[in-house]
């Protein structure tokens, strides 16, 4: 096996707008370096390690890179060890090209058929198997780029989604030939096709849980998630409070708290963080450009923009017009 100390991974180290990146390893421990410092610390085997070659084709906008991974068979692991390593928490969503794959987390395994999806946490140890030739598409993204909560993602780690029903039969025919035109996500419209696919994931995703959540789901997760869908439609209203969302669910602002204490975090600071990664997202967002930064500010709920201002630069370290002018994703 083989790892390597960094603890950034190069693909979400390119400048957005990076033309594609193409890297071929002709033989295993090749593919062993470029495996593990491309995306995050990994552990890499195979049975036939004479017999190796594999490519992978990358393109890189804001913060999402987009991999399309060709190669022979071999296994890959991520530790607890190598996840210390790390200081930035991704989710990756694999699409399965070509050939057979086998992703296992959270005690769940999912085994990907030609145009099956399923996601996993960097953060948690995870294996992916590949018995034979394949090709792949990963999709990689930080955890706070999608609307969605980390945990209410959790569960959906190693579940397969299938290509050729529900939403996948849309989805999945539009991530391959995303993969395919890797050349022609460039500028403005490469940037938006990008976030455009986040919207998509984060869609099917939800469309996942909701099917889980009709037969299984205990009335607090219930209420949660219903809270956690009013606040995000509702961010832009400068109004939104506790008080406000307390009385809309017919709870008290004291068990309303308790809600969100149990699941780590206060109500408040829920919505701070989902209102200031709306304004992150429409401060890169080309369509935005020209607007002022204190307009993208009052778009989402924050009408002072010195405050504005001031919370931004503590989350993602810099103004929000440097955030905005600069060529490489902050963070």
């Amino acid at each position: 096996m083989t790892s390597i100390a960094e603890t950034r991974p190069l693909l979400a180290g390119q400048p957005t707008g990076a033309g594609v990146n193409t890297a071929v390893a002709r033989d295993f421990p090749a593919w062993q370096r470029l495996v593990t410092e491309s995306f995050v610390p990994l552990d890499v085997t195979t049975d036939h390690p004479d017999e190796f070659h594999g490519q992978l084709r990358s393109r890189v906008l804001d913060e999402v890179s987009i991999v399309e991974v060709t190669a022979k068979g071999h296994t890959v692991f991520r530790t607890p060890h190598l996840i210390a390593r790390s200081d930035r928490m991704y989710f990756k969503l694999s699409l399965q090209i070509s050939g057979t794959g086998m992703l296992i987390q959270d005690n769940r395994e999912a085994v990907l058929e030609p145009g099956d999806l399923a996601v996993y946490d960097t953060h948690r140890p995870y294996s992916l198997i590949f018995d034979d030739d394949f090709r792949s598409m990963v999709l990689m993204f930080p955890h706070d780029l999608i609307e969605l909560p980390v945990d209410t993602v959790g569960q959906l780690t190693a579940v397969r989604m299938a290509g050729d029903s529900g939403l996948g039969k849309m989805i999945s025919p539009f991530l391959v030939q995303l993969t395919a035109n890797l050349d022609q996500l460039s500028g403005a419209s490469g940037l938006r096709m990008a976030h455009n696919a986040l919207d998509l994931v984060t869609t099917m995703f939800a469309a996942e849980l909701n099917l889980g959540r009709n037969n299984s789901e205990n009335p607090h997760r219930a209420l949660v998630n219903k809270i956690r869908d009013f606040i995000e439609l509702h961010l832009g209203d400068p109004e939104l409070s506790p008080a406000a969302i307390a009385n809309e669910h017919f709870i008290s602002t004291r068990h309303l708290h308790n809600l969100f204490q149990s699941e780590g975090t206060t109500v408040a600071h829920w919505i701070r963080t989902r209102r200031l990664e709306h304004c992150r997202r429409d401060l890169r967002d080309p369509v935005y450009q020209h607007r002022p930064v204190a307009a993208i500010a009052s778009r989402w709920g924050f009408i002072d923009a010195a405050h504005f201002s001031r919370i931004f630069r503590s989350a993602f370290g810099e103004s929000p017009s440097n955030y905005r002018n600069s060529g490489h994703p902050a963070g």
